[in-house]
């Protein structure tokens, strides 16, 4: 990439390949010239608002560079299709363990974004109580820093001990530490058999109990989460025959070998006797329950509660099921939960703050912290849209990054307000 780069208006700049990056990285430090990181932009409306006239474009960056099914690695370019590795990877029966959330019907866009969009956003499906988040199973990276300069961490092995684990920073750090240009991410073979456990009628209170005995028993449980009956308003797809029941719906999956998984859920189905008697959903029909829940799709774009805003919520999950009734009482919204109750998703009428003061209140009660997924512009120039942390790990923060990136050029200003201009 030879062309002189002037910023003087909105240029998307496309590389090619890892050179291009550092030339176009160098460039905007010439020029105090903030950039955005984008793959296919799936994931814009995400965070706070960023002031630049310039765009660094990843996607021609989609290569598969190495695939070893019998390894469980594959090495990919940070700006290739998610939905096409995830394709290739299905081909071997082999799947990312994590359940990487697809949020293109939460925020209203097409398309679920790239392998680097899914790593530096680090949102993780329901089976990430059991098989860990997106940074466990990202075993290493090759970047540019925002001085310009091309680095690579981890490696292609599982167990990798060699220097600082710099891929844990990298994911989940939304583009603000560096520009990915190709990881390694560990695969894992798809389950041959599993099956949902369905508990009718819980209140919050009763079902944050249930998941949490089914997680602590010795069945093995891979994903546990709750729907209240509101939660059902509108209910579309796999979730609408869960919602034609009227009644809340507590679901525990349990994976695995199929004489196994149903050994495992009848004996499961009777220890939680006394809460309610389990229905059970198999194979696919439990497969797409679960990406309904792991998409968000009650609270989708375009539905009933798809102009609320959405609250994503972490928290300790004894503390789940008190804190979402409170929450979806004192504002007249709705929840859903995940995790066992350690991930609550909260959609709340519209108001000028996204009702932060009360949710944020409410939430570090319980040392939990929340991030605003979906909200209009305004409201997240006038909110923080990640949780605000306390002045020491602030400034630990602070110094991490500006290790990454002193002149603040990449995404300057997504993850903290008013550090955009």
């Amino acid at each position: 990439m030879t062309t002189e780069l002037r910023f003087e208006t909105v240029d998307t700049l496309k590389v090619r390949d890892a050179k291009d990056v550092e030339e176009v990285v160098r460039a905007a430090i010439a020029s105090e010239q903030p950039l955005e990181i984008v793959g296919h932009g799936t994931r814009r409306q995400i965070g706070q608002p960023m002031a630049t006239n310039a765009v660094l474009d990843l996607s021609a960056l989609n290569a598969v560079t190495s695939y070893e099914p019998n390894e469980l690695i594959i090495t990919v370019q940070s700006g290739a299709p998610l939905a096409d590795v995830q394709s290739l990877i299905d081909s071997k029966n082999q799947q990312f363990a994590f359940e990487p959330v697809d949020i293109s019907a939460l925020l209203g866009v097409t398309g679920s974004g790239t392998i680097g969009g899914m790593i530096g956003a680090g949102l993780a499906g329901p089976r990430r109580i059991k098989a860990g988040g997106v940074r466990d199973h990202l075993l290493g990276a090759h970047a540019v820093s925002g001085f310009g300069d091309s680095f690579k961490t981890g490696g292609r092995v599982v167990k990798n001990v060699t220097g600082y684990d710099l891929c844990k920073l990298l994911a989940g750090s939304w583009g603000t530490l560096a520009v990915m240009t190709e990881v390694t991410l560990k695969v894992m073979p798809k389950p041959e058999s599993e099956r949902t456990l369905l508990l009718s009628g819980l209140d919050d209170l009763a079902a944050n109990r249930a998941m949490t005995a089914a997680l602590g028993s010795p069945f093995d449980v891979s994903g546990a989460a709750h729907l209240p009956n509101s939660a059902f308003r509108p209910a579309t797809g796999a979730l609408a025959g869960l919602g034609s029941r009227g009644r809340a719906v507590t679901l525990l999956r349990l994976e695995g070998i199929a004489a196994s998984v149903a050994d495992r859920a009848d004996s499961l189905a009777r220890a939680l006797a006394s809460f309610a008697a389990a229905e059970m959903l198999q194979d696919e029909a439990s497969a797409a329950v679960w990406r309904a829940i792991r998409d968000v799709e009650p609270f989708a774009a375009g539905g009933t509660l798809g102009a609320w805003p959405v609250w994503r919520i972490v928290c300790p999950p004894a503390a789940g099921g008190a804190l979402g009734q409170a929450l979806a009482h004192d504002t007249g919204g709705d929840v859903l939960y995940d995790w066992g109750g350690g991930l609550i998703w909260a959609t709340m009428p519209r108001k000028p703050d996204a009702q932060a003061g009360l949710l944020r209140q409410r939430v570090e009660a319980v040392g939990g912290h929340a991030a605003l997924i979906r909200a209009a512009e305004q409201v997240r120039r006038d909110v923080d849209v990640f949780q605000p942390q306390p002045a020491g790990l602030a400034g630990l923060s602070e110094r991490v990054r500006h290790s990454f990136d002193p002149r603040i050029i990449l995404n300057r200003g997504r993850m903290v307000r008013g550090a955009a201009t």
